[in-house]
C-alpha cells in the first residue's frame, strides 16, 4: 500500500471576505511584478503573486467582476485572481495564511522598480516579462 501525501489546500478571499476561493497543490511559480498594470491594480509599487494551473483554482463564494482578465469582488473591489492561458494568478496578500511559505523566485519589469527598492536576494531579475528569455533578451543579473 502506497503512502499518498495529502495535497495542500490554501484558502483566500477579497477584503470583505464576500468572495472566497481555494487553490490545491503547489504553485507553478511565485513572483513579483513592477509593471504598470500590477502597480495600478494593486495600488502598491509592485504585486506579489503565485500561479497555479487553472484546474487547481476554485472560487467558493461571492460575485466577481472582471477587468483585463483580473477578477475582483463587486462589493469591496478586492482583487481575487487573474485567470488566463490555463493559469490562475493569485495575489499572495489575498491568501488567508499569513505569512505564507511562498517565496518569489523572480521579479518582472525591474526597469520600473522604485529606486528605493533593491532586487530580491536570490530571485531572477527580468527587465520586462519572463517570456523574453525564450527570445533574444536575457534575464537582468541580480544585484
Amino acid at each position: 500500500m502506497q503512502d499518498h501525501a495529502a495535497v495542500q489546500v490554501r484558502t483566500g478571499s477579497c477584503l470583505c471576505r464576500g468572495v472566497t476561493y481555494r487553490v490545491s497543490g503547489n504553485p507553478l511559480r511565485v513572483g513579483i511584478c513592477h509593471c504598470a498594470d500590477c502597480r495600478k491594480s494593486s495600488g502598491a509599487p509592485y504585486a506579489a503573486y503565485a500561479v497555479w494551473p487553472i484546474e487547481a483554482f476554485k472560487q467558493e463564494t461571492g460575485y466577481t467582476g472582471t477587468y483585463a482578465a483580473r477578477s475582483f469582488c463587486t462589493t469591496c473591489g478586492g482583487r481575487v485572481a487573474w485567470l488566463s492561458a490555463g493559469e490562475a494568478e493569485v495575489p499572495i496578500g489575498s491568501l488567508d495564511e499569513v505569512p505564507t511559505d511562498l517565496a518569489p523566485s523572480y521579479e518582472l519589469w525591474v526597469k520600473r522598480r522604485e529606486h528605493w527598492l533593491g532586487p530580491l536576494t536570490g530571485a531572477a531579475q527580468f527587465d520586462q516579462d519572463r517570456k523574453e528569455v525564450a527570445s533574444t533578451a536575457e534575464a537582468v543579473p541580480a544585484g
